[in-house]
């Protein structure tokens, strides 16, 4: 996969972050290691894994009408073992101990995912990372200004009775 280095690029930089990881594994939903940093730790194995916990998550969040599975978390008495969607087709599967902050877990890992779930996806249609495309396009001399974003123009919002209106706003 082209997206090889970038993706373990990510998961060297998530375990910077969040010291009390020992693992992280990104992985395609039917179980093939993507990439890994999982020192002493069988990372195919924990692919398979992967895949059929994931198997059984979406059924169980498909039964019980939860929607889209979004991110799975086991606790051991050793530690975590977190997995969150990456994309339509990858995974990331974080492992770590016990004492980790689960808050700061859930944050950075789905922060991780979005990203790995962009290369992946991205990768799938073979279009080029924006770190190798910024690579291949040469630098403009000729011209001082750079080009200008377009916008599009906006259909102009229907108007919502007070009943209607959002008074909350989600993340």
């Amino acid at each position: 996969m082209d997206a090889e280095p970038e993706i373990l690029a990510e998961l060297h930089r998530l375990r910077a972050r969040i010291p009390q990881l020992t693992g992280a594994l990104a992985a395609s939903v039917d179980g093939l290691v993507l990439a890994h940093d999982t020192p002493g730790i069988e990372a195919e194995g924990i692919a398979a894994l992967t895949a059929a916990a994931l198997g059984v998550a979406l059924r169980m969040t498909d039964a019980t009408g939860r929607g889209d599975l979004r991110e799975l978390l086991v606790r051991g008495t050793d530690g975590y073992v977190a997995t969150y969607a990456a994309g339509r087709g990858a995974v990331l599967t974080l492992l770590a101990q016990d004492r980790v902050n689960v808050g700061r877990l859930h944050l950075e890992g789905r922060r991780a995912s979005t990203r790995i779930g962009e290369l992946v996806d991205e990768a799938a249609r073979g279009e080029p990372s924006p770190q190798s495309r910024a690579a291949r396009t040469p630098a403009r001399t000729t011209s001082g200004s750079s080009p200008l974003p377009t916008r599009t123009p906006r259909t102009p919002a229907r108007p919502r009775s007070a009943a209607n209106a959002r008074t909350t706003t989600e993340s």
